[in-house]
């Protein structure tokens, strides 16, 4: 184990000094582009005026013929206008003949403007390790000065059973992402749907007078939500709702991000710029909420003591719940003026 003195010092000579703590950051919604064809790329600068980021994708979805294409097409997006918009990049996997190049090409070609590479198919802790010494160098060699951060893609069995270890690995750690389409083959789960309920997983509730038995569909990937929630805020980082795959929901998609919304998760995926504008009306804290919020912290400033309002009784713990709320309206407030207006942050 390293000792704590040691884990915040760079582990290449050269290498930027590792984050204490993470940048504060809108992050609701990471927009994949698939950056090989030409046509998308050159609507990114659209795109990053309404996404908080922009994701070259790299990984699955880009044929292997196209490879080569899509790392060249990373590295000219960072050349463009994104505004405020973050820039990540999602690599290959580390058993794959392209990972290699991928690292080393978008560190090279990108420098300080990459925030974040995002890493699928992590299994444990020692995939981050062998990520963070091979960017400490590569940071090194080409005179990088702040630290790339890594988010690990949660899409195997062995990657949920070691999520807390993952969390931890590193000061590099930005995130986790679920990725269930991976993840149901991982399990041999019996769906094709990526992300979502599904129509066979049910409950049913007690025959009735009649006979009848009132049946609700459940959410398959509750348990593992929770569990990364849970191991991303013990570590102090972000857990994310990975892909909705039916472009074509967009009711389903919406109460999808709600459900990781409640659950504590800052942001979502979106494949088809049409999930841009769900992803950002969920995980923006709602109007009436925040103004509820507002109160809550007016009554108790500093947090202690016991206020009533409306006739609920308000202590340390809501005091906290609602100072969870205004510091993400604050963040939306600082990107999208009307809202500040509407919240009155």
């Amino acid at each position: 184990m390293k000792p704590p003195r040691h884990f915040f010092a760079p582990i290449a000579a050269g290498a930027p000094q590792p984050l204490r703590e993470l940048p504060v950051r809108l992050e609701r919604m990471v927009h994949f582009v698939p950056p090989h064809l030409e046509k998308v790329r050159a609507k990114v600068p659209e795109l990053a005026r309404e996404a908080d980021v922009v994701l070259a994708n790299l990984e699955d979805a880009i044929p292997a013929d196209a490879k080569e294409a899509a790392r060249a097409g990373a590295v000219e997006m960072g050349r463009m206008d994104l505004g405020s918009a973050g820039l990540w990049s999602r690599i290959n996997a580390l058993n794959s003949p392209w990972h290699l190049d991928d690292v080393t090409a978008l560190v090279a070609g990108l420098g300080d403007k990459l925030d974040v590479i995002m890493v699928p198919k992590v299994e444990g802790p020692w995939d981050i390790h062998y990520m963070d010494q091979l960017l400490a160098l590569l940071e090194a060699k080409n005179g990088l000065k702040k630290p790339i951060l890594l988010h690990a893609l949660l899409e195997t069995a062995q990657g949920v059973a070691n999520v807390e270890a993952i969390c931890g690995a590193s000061p590099r750690m930005q995130g986790i992402s679920l990725g269930p389409a991976d993840l149901a083959a991982s399990r041999k789960m019996k769906t094709t749907r990526v992300g979502g309920g599904h129509p066979g997983y049910r409950v049913l509730a007690d025959a009735d007078e009649s006979g009848a038995r009132a049946s609700v569909q459940q959410d398959l990937w509750h348990y593992t939500f929770a569990k990364m929630v849970d191991s991303c805020a013990m570590h102090g980082i972000k857990p994310f709702y990975g892909p909705f795959g039916d472009i074509g929901d967009a009711e389903g998609c919406e109460q999808q991000f709600r459900n990781a919304y409640l659950m504590g998760c800052v942001g979502a995926w979106s494949l088809h710029p049409s999930q841009i504008a769900i992803a950002k009306r969920v995980f923006s804290p709602d109007v009436e909420e925040v103004r509820f919020a507002l109160r809550i912290l007016e009554a108790m400033p500093d947090g202690a003591g016991v206020a009533m309002l409306d006739g609920k009784m308000q202590d340390d713990a809501t005091w906290k719940q609602a100072k969870v709320i205004i510091d993400l309206a604050k963040l939306v407030a600082a990107k999208e003026p009307e809202m500040g207006r509407a919240y009155g942050v």
